[in-house]
């Protein structure tokens, strides 16, 4: 017993002279050397090596306690994946929103329009939908939503209720964040004014661009704030079924929420 116990004691010490370097390199500035230790680090430790992507599913961002690591990893991760093309779906648009011509813009206008209620269209909300709905795999897109002080990103399902004053949530099929004047929030009900302060997400600075990720076998949509890279909420916990489209609320008269065409500089 007492040799098991100096064992343990000194397997201790040793992970914690490991903890102490891995502080000292996370809170020096040079990132790239960070990371090409941690991987020497990681390969001592075990001979296989899984690379944390998004691309594989949702990043585990409740695996770093430290910003500097989560958000030095999410900029070499976002920066490596390729974004899907989404376009809008003008037969679900609201009365009281305008799709711009090619159909990566929208806006809320000041006077409903009568339009033809077809089964897609949303009645109440000021809703839009993209053109094409996703049922398995890992998606990604961004918005710029810079000028904006009131808008609403994320997806919904196909199934929702489109007719009525239906509470947007993740119970009703909706998955998504908003931004509501200086503060952010996550998915909540929109019957509640103002939101409860449990919706509220930590604070930190404004996007101007916001980056949507969908893994769908995980069940996960993330955030991100595409400007620093760094990552804003993610909704975990749901088993996805059915289709799923990218969703799309601006509440700022005549400013427009526009989905950022092509791939971002480097990839």
């Amino acid at each position: 017993m007492e040799k098991n116990l100096l064992k343990i004691q000194e397997n201790i010490r040793i992970i914690q002279e490991e903890i102490t370097k891995l502080k000292e390199q996370m809170d020096q500035k040079d990132s790239v050397m960070f990371l090409k230790e941690e991987a020497r680090r990681n390969r001592r430790i075990s001979d296989h090596v899984q690379e944390l992507s998004v691309t594989e599913e949702a990043l585990p961002v409740e695996k770093f306690d430290h910003p500097y690591l989560l958000n030095t990893v999410l900029r070499e991760k976002l920066d490596a994946i390729k974004r899907v093309s989404v376009t809008l779906d003008v037969e679900t648009a609201g009365p009281y929103l305008e799709v711009s011509e090619d159909r990566k813009s929208v806006r809320r206008s000041g006077t409903g329009r009568n339009l033809p209620d077809t089964g897609k269209r949303f009645t109440h909300w000021d809703c839009v939908l993209g053109s094409e709905g996703f049922t398995s795999g890992r998606h990604y897109w961004e918005v710029e939503v810079t000028g904006n002080r009131v808008w609403y990103l994320g997806v919904a399902a196909e199934s929702v209720e489109r007719k009525g004053w239906v509470s947007l949530s993740p119970e009703t099929g909706f998955w998504f964040i908003g931004r509501d004047g200086d503060v952010l929030h996550r998915d909540y009900e929109l019957f509640y004014n103002p939101p409860s302060p449990e919706s509220r997400l930590a604070a930190g600075p404004i996007p101007g661009r916001v980056g949507v990720y969908l893994s769908y076998e995980s069940g996960t949509v993330s955030f991100y704030n595409a400007e620093t890279k760094s990552h804003l909420h993610t909704i975990t916990g749901n088993k996805f079924t059915g289709k799923l489209y990218p969703l799309f609320m601006p509440w700022d008269g005549n400013q427009w929420l526009r989905i950022c065409s092509g791939s971002a500089p480097g990839l």
